[in-house]
């Protein structure tokens, strides 16, 4: 029996090269969408198992492989294709932590709420900081992802860089500097959005505490931890109760404030600013 006419007409033979060639050209469309997946906040998350966000990062490769154009592996085994995988890696990271910052207003307001009413020693282990947390800040930062999730604001960021091959194409190199001067003025705009979120539960703490000075002032018998320090929780909890709905109001135009920040920044690459 001749095998070679059976082998070339059944079973034909797989080419390597070109299968390389496909997952090659695979592997680098997806580095950018891996990358943000890892440090994006809520997909980012240690909670998260890393398969669930490698299986994610590659059904959403699938979906725009075929449609974004890709250097072929020669290209990419040079010095030319190793920059332009630093240049993938570097948009998803800095997306990813662009968000990442601004949703760590919500942390940071709560820590100082908690600091301001005495509740700093009622912490907790924080597995995303990787550290001792106020509840205040992880009730905050809580709320934060409920509200993002509720919103679908995660579809919106994964909208946002499925476009961005559109803005930065693989096989061209841009200018990364927007990107680091975006990711150094955000942190300043963290700082402005947690004074905005705290500020009135601040400023109610603070009336509260005039007021248990000037009773303590009025009547030094009175203990001012045993009457002060009641009196400034229960405060803090009613503010916090109350202003439940101010503050997704303020989460939300939080979230609407960090995708229009990363949509802006990606969307600066095109031009090379």
């Amino acid at each position: 029996m001749d095998f070679s006419s059976t082998q070339g007409g059944i079973f034909p033979a797989i080419d390597m090269q070109i299968l390389i060639e496909y997952l090659v050209q695979y592997f680098v469309a997806s580095l950018r969408i891996g990358a943000f997946l890892i440090t994006s906040p809520f997909m980012g998350s240690r909670s998260i198992m890393p398969t669930v966000r490698v299986m994610l990062a590659l059904v959403m490769t699938v979906l725009i492989a075929g449609k974004v154009p890709v250097p072929d592996s020669a290209v990419i085994g040079s010095a030319f294709g190793v920059a332009l995988i630093v240049k993938e890696i570097a948009i998803g990271l800095f997306a990813g932590l662009i968000l990442t910052i601004w949703f760590s207003a919500a942390s940071l307001a709560g820590e100082k709420v908690a600091t301001s009413a005495g509740l700093g020693y009622a912490s907790m282990m924080d597995p995303d900081a990787g550290g001792q947390t106020p509840v205040v800040g992880r009730l905050f930062s809580l709320f934060l992802i409920v509200i993002f999730l509720s919103l679908d604001g995660h579809l919106m960021a994964i909208a946002i860089m499925m476009r961005s091959y559109e803005f930065a194409p693989i096989g061209e190199m841009q200018s990364l500097l927007g990107l680091i001067e975006a990711g150094v003025a955000v942190a300043g705009y963290m700082f402005l959005a947690a004074a905005l979120i705290m500020l009135p539960i601040i400023t109610v703490m603070l009336m509260i505490n005039i007021a248990i000075g000037i009773i303590t002032r009025s009547a030094p018998q009175l203990n001012l931890f045993s009457f002060g320090f009641p009196i400034s929780m229960l405060g803090v909890f009613f503010v916090l109760y109350i202003s439940a709905g101010v503050l997704g109001f303020a989460f939300s135009d939080l979230v609407d404030s960090a995708l229009s920040d990363i949509e802006i920044t990606i969307g600066g690459l095109s031009s090379g600013e």
